[in-house]
């Protein structure tokens, strides 16, 4: 990737998916995500690796992200 990873924090990446960072912690427990670091305060994630969620004009949101493996397995809306 260009430029390399863009590293931030759990509560950024919480914030970004519309998750709680207690389970983007679990996801990198389980192995479902790269993390960089280790220690208390210190472990960051590649933001490039998850999807955004959808929010509307007041920062609500509408659609949860996640991480593409669990995106995929979402049905589509009708």
């Amino acid at each position: 990737m260009p430029g390399g990873p863009a590293l931030v924090n759990d509560e950024a990446i919480a914030y970004y998916t519309g998750r709680t960072a207690s389970t983007i912690r679990r996801w990198s427990a389980e192995g479902r995500i790269a993390k960089y670091g280790n220690g208390r305060g210190k472990v960051l994630f590649d933001a490039r690796q998850f999807v955004p969620a959808e929010r509307n004009e007041f920062g609500e949101v509408l659609k949860v992200g996640g991480i593409p493996e669990l995106m995929a397995d979402r049905p589509k809306a009708a």
